[in-house]
């Protein structure tokens, strides 16, 4: 299956980024723990990711893909016409982006104040505040630069080169690690330095893309900036895509603020560390089937195939929840014994790890919803409706507010994380609820049938880790050695019980994997 695939070349790339993620976020709980200095790192790098996720990967890439397409589609797969506009669209680009990083970079300490909540219940003294400023001086550039890393990055994925696009966060991270090992001192000299290295990774990634593209035969030319039609049609998709694309972000910066403001020192850092471990399965299929889809699905409707295009969404959502069911019932059941194994020593403590695991678990409770969103809103998106998920997303915000106030008070930290996945799984169900209605997709057969006994397949799963983690909890406190065997241990068992229970569910039949296996049998090229 060409999804699945594909899935495979950018999910690949994706974990390789997202566990160099975890070893910079193990290697960062070990020198900076859950102090002020953590929190200050984590609400300056929270600001150009969240600008990235509103403008970069969300918002441009989900205007911008579906009108280069149309624009190949229009010439009979001819370039030259979609690089004179992504030339257009890059020069706009970069004087919107200068604009708005020197703009961010003045308004650096309301900006900071805003993301923290001011850091009420901490009580920084001026001396702390001002370092918490510098760092979000430091990480800002980085949005100017992933912004256009996207544009190019966009183009690459048009092309159907996923891969390159998707190896480069390896980049950051590479960054980022290199600074936590070589250049560690005090708590706030190791902050500085994770803050630093965030440009740098930016700038690598920026090359890489560049690079890739110029050994695509991709070469875009300066241009001076016009706002000529179909650039404004491209500013006024942009606008609404920011926040429907953005609604997790949305939600986090909001629980972020409110984390910030009511909550003791280190609430963040654990509502941080849980979200990173919940970014993993995000990342690596949330994005991966969003990066994939919304090309795939532009480009069928370019070609009037409706039918293909709405199988394919249908195809999206069963590869979704076959992937991340077992992910969010592991987070639920064994989420203590994972973060221990991860985070618990140097500055994290026994203490440290029992909070981040409950939020852990809070998070996880939304992962299929995380992932949903991206599947649903290529179905938006690529018909150049950006404005149905900016409402929706506007809904869930709302909604994940008025849970954070309501639930902060009563299980502390652990209420931001919950109220964010209640309000994804509102946003999902307005999205699937809008395309249904619209007669753009419907569930088929074979995912009606699917879906719950890959649930049951799950829960069966979890039983097991329940029945057996125990066993693993006295490895996974000792050396990185120990601890990585342990947790290998833990998720190679847990992946092979869910196999063996789809096919005991009946999820998949033994008739699927032969039929998959002769269609790459017929696929491969011959002697």
């Amino acid at each position: 299956m060409k999804l699945a695939r594909s899935l495979g070349s950018i999910g690949g790339l994706t974990l390789a980024s997202r566990v160099l993620a975890l070893v910079r976020d193990s290697l960062q709980a070990t020198f900076v723990g859950a102090s002020f200095a953590s929190d200050a790192f984590l609400v300056a790098f929270r600001l150009p990711n969240m600008f990235r996720a509103f403008f970069a990967e969300g918002a441009f890439a989900s205007a911008f893909i579906p009108m280069f397409n149309r624009k190949v589609g229009e010439s009979d797969g001819e370039l030259a016409p979609a690089l004179a506009f992504a030339e257009r669209a890059l020069a706009v680009l970069f004087v919107f982006l200068a604009v708005m990083t020197a703009v961010m970079l003045a308004a650096a300490w309301p900006l900071t104040w805003g993301l923290a909540g001011g850091f009420a219940k901490q009580h920084p003294t001026p001396d702390q505040f001002a370092f918490a400023v510098e760092l979000s001086r430091i990480t800002i550039p980085y949005l100017m630069l992933i912004s256009l890393a996207s544009l190019l990055g966009g183009i690459l994925n048009s092309l159907d080169k996923y891969w390159v696009n998707a190896a480069a966060p390896i980049l950051l991270n590479i960054a980022m690690v290199s600074a936590l090992l070589f250049f560690h001192g005090t708590p706030e000299e190791t902050a500085r330095a994770q803050a630093i290295a965030v440009p740098l990774g930016g700038v690598l990634q920026l090359g890489w893309l560049w690079i890739a593209c110029r050994a695509a035969g991709i070469s875009l030319k300066p241009r001076r900036p016009r706002l000529d039609p179909e650039i404004r049609r491209l500013m006024k998709l942009i606008l609404p895509a920011a926040a429907g694309a953005g609604a997790v972000q949305i939600n986090l910066i909001v629980s972020t603020a409110l984390a910030g403001a009511l909550l003791a020192e280190g609430s963040i850092s654990y509502i941080y560390y849980a979200d990173r471990l919940n970014q993993l399965p995000l990342g690596v299929i949330g994005i991966g089937l969003g990066t994939i889809l919304l090309p795939t699905i532009s480009k069928l409707l370019g070609a009037k195939r409706e039918a293909e295009a709405m199988e394919t969404q249908n195809r999206g959502i069963e590869l979704a929840l076959f992937l991340t069911l077992p992910a969010t019932v592991a987070f639920v059941v064994a989420a203590e014994p994972i973060v221990r194994g991860l985070f618990q020593h140097g500055q994290f403590s026994a203490v440290d790890t029992a909070r981040c695991a409950w939020a852990l678990s809070a998070f996880s409770i939304g992962l299929p919803s995380y992932v949903l969103v991206k599947v649903l809103t290529p179905g938006f998106f690529a018909r150049e409706d950006t404005r149905t998920p900016m409402r929706f997303a506007t809904i869930s915000v709302g909604v994940n507010l008025a849970l954070n106030l309501a639930l902060i008070p009563l299980i502390k930290h652990i209420g931001p994380p919950l109220a964010t996945a209640i309000a994804s799984t509102v946003n999902v169900w307005m999205l699937y609820r809008a395309l249904g209605k619209r007669g753009h997709f419907a569930a088929d057969a074979q995912l009606k049938r699917r879906i719950p006994r890959l649930a049951l397949a799950a829960i069966l799963m979890g039983a097991a880790l329940f029945a057996g983690e125990r066993l693993l909890d006295p490895y996974l406190t000792g050396s990185i050695l120990m601890r990585f065997a342990a947790l290998s241990v833990l998720v190679g068992a847990g992946g092979a019980i869910y196999v063996v229970a789809c096919f005991v569910t009946r999820a998949y039949r033994l008739s699927d994997l032969k039929a998959l296996i002769r269609r790459k049998a017929q696929a491969a090229p011959k002697e």
